[in-house]
């Protein structure tokens, strides 16, 4: 997974426990469904999406008895810079 998040410049502070290609877009992390529908139908430059960490509430870190964390979901531009692509104040995102 080294050499896949190098080779997509995924920084090291971005980088969390999950990594996908598909269609030439790099998903790092938790990164919700509608969002990936949403960049693969938007199709912007970049290089993919990302959500740092393990969010408590992020798709696939829903845990009973545990209060959802704000979350947010970043566009991962070619440049190495990056932008919030989504923002769920209150966890979630399926």
């Amino acid at each position: 997974m080294i050499a896949i998040r190098a080779h997509y410049n995924v920084p090291e502070q971005l980088q969390a426990c999950h990594t996908a290609i598909v269609d030439g877009y790099v998903f790092e992390g938790h990164v919700p469904v509608r969002e990936i529908r949403r960049l693969l139908s938007e199709r912007p430059e970049a290089v993919g999406l990302v959500v740092p960490r393990m969010p408590i509430g992020s798709p696939g870190m829903e845990m009973e008895g545990f209060d959802p964390q704000p979350y947010k979901v970043l566009l991962l531009k070619k440049d190495g810079s990056f932008e919030v692509y989504a923002d769920y104040p209150k966890g979630g995102g399926a």
